[in-house]
C-alpha cells in the first residue's frame, strides 16, 4: 500500500508550527485515523494546545475548544434543551461536543461530574440530554490536555476515563537549543497559527480511514496485543491492567501506524512501538509498587518481556 501523500501534507504542516516533535505528530495522526481520542499531558508552555489547533487547522473541518475550569459545566459540554416561548416548544441547543474535533484544554481542571459528561461521547459518539439521544459528527475525535496531577488544582480521571483515551502522550521540553531558538523565533516573527491552512478535508480523512481499515492484521499479532494486555492483568504490583479495550486500541493504532509508513500488513514492531503511548495510562500501581518504587513503565517492559514475539 503507497504511502499516503495526504498524510505526509499534514504532517509538513504541523512541522511549521511544531518543532522537533514529528514523533509526537505522527502519533496524533494515528490515534485520529484510529478512531481514538489522545491525551496530552505535560507541564505549560510545551506546545500541547498548539499541537491539538495544528492538528484541527490542517484539516478542513469543524473544530471547537472549551476551557476546563472548576465551574465549568456538563451541559456547556453537551448542550441542553431550551423552551421556545413563542412556539412552545423545546429545542435541542448544541453543546461544543457537537464538532469534528474538540479541544479540552486542561480537562482534569474541572469537577468530575463535568468530567464524566464526554464519557458517553468518546465511546459511542453520541450523547443523550432530557432522554433524547443526538449522534456526533462522523470524524468526532477529542484531544484532551492536562497538567501533571501533582499540580495545584488538578482533579484527577476516573479509570473509567482514562480508559477511552486511544493515547497518552507527552511533548517534552525541546531537546536542542537550536529547536527551542527556532520556536522563540518563529513567534517574534508573528503567530504561526493564525497563518495555518488546511491542506486536507474532513472527506479525504474519511476516505483514508476506510483505507486503513484494508490493511492486513495477522492472527498472531492480535494474539500479540492480547498476551501483552493480559500479562500487565497478571502483575502483583497493579490494581488494575490494560483491559481488552486496550488490546483492541492497541491493534488498531498498530493497524493505522503500517498504514502512516506505507505498509500493507501489520508488524510486531508496530505493537511495541504503541504499547507504551497506548498502555500505560491505564495501569493503577498498587501501594505495594509505590512503596517498592516501581514505576508503570517497568511493568508494561516486564509484560512486553514476557510476551513471546511472533515470528511471521
Amino acid at each position: 500500500m503507497p504511502q499516503s501523500e495526504t498524510l505526509q501534507k499534514i504532517i509538513s504542516n504541523m512541522e511549521t508550527v511544531i518543532v522537533g516533535k514529528r514523533s509526537v505528530i505522527e502519533l496524533s495522526l494515528i490515534a485520529l485515523l484510529s478512531d481514538g481520542h489522545l491525551l496530552l499531558e505535560d507541564v505549560p508552555g510545551v506546545g500541547k494546545t498548539t499541537l491539538a489547533k495544528s492538528l484541527a487547522q490542517s484539516i478542513e473541518c469543524s473544530f471547537a475548544r472549551v476551557q476546563f475550569t472548576p465551574d465549568t459545566l456538563p451541559s456547556d459540554v453537551t448542550g441542553m434543551t431550551i423552551y421556545n416561548m413563542q412556539t412552545g416548544e423545546f429545542r435541542y441547543c448544541a453543546g461544543v461536543v457537537m464538532n469534528d474535533i474538540l479541544l479540552a484544554d486542561e480537562i482534569n481542571r474541572t469537577s468530575p461530574k463535568t468530567q464524566a459528561s464526554l464519557l458517553e461521547a468518546m465511546e459511542e459518539h453520541q450523547v443523550t440530554v432530557d432522554g433524547n439521544t443526538y449522534s456526533l459528527p462522523q470524524l468526532f475525535m477529542v484531544i484532551a490536555t492536562q497538567n501533571p496531577i501533582e499540580q495545584l488544582g488538578t482533579y484527577r480521571l476516573p479509570e473509567a476515563q482514562l480508559d477511552r483515551f486511544m493515547m497518552k502522550i507527552s511533548m517534552g521540553y525541546p531537546e536542542k537549543i537550536k529547536e527551542e531558538t527556532d520556536i522563540v523565533r518563529r513567534i517574534m516573527e508573528g503567530e504561526p497559527l493564525k497563518s495555518l491552512l488546511p491542506v486536507s478535508s474532513k472527506e479525504e480523512i474519511l476516505h483514508i480511514k476506510e483505507e486503513v481499515k484494508a490493511v492486513t492484521v495477522h492472527e498472531d499479532i492480535i494474539t500479540y496485543a492480547v498476551e501483552i494486555a493480559r500479562n500487565t492483568r497478571k502483575s502483583r504490583y497493579l490494581t488494575l491492567g490494560a483491559s481488552p479495550r486496550a488490546a483492541i486500541a492497541l491493534t488498531r493504532a498498530a493497524r493505522s501506524r503500517a498504514y502512516l509508513l506505507g505498509r500493507s500488513y501489520v508488524t510486531p514492531e508496530d505493537i511495541t512501538v504503541l504499547a507504551q503511548p497506548v498502555l500505560m495510562h491505564r495501569l493503577i500501581l498498587s501501594s505495594e509498587a509505590r512503596l517498592e518504587g516501581k514505576k508503570e513503565k517497568d511493568i508494561l517492559e516486564e509484560a512486553l518481556h514476557q510476551t513471546k514475539v511472533p515470528i511471521l
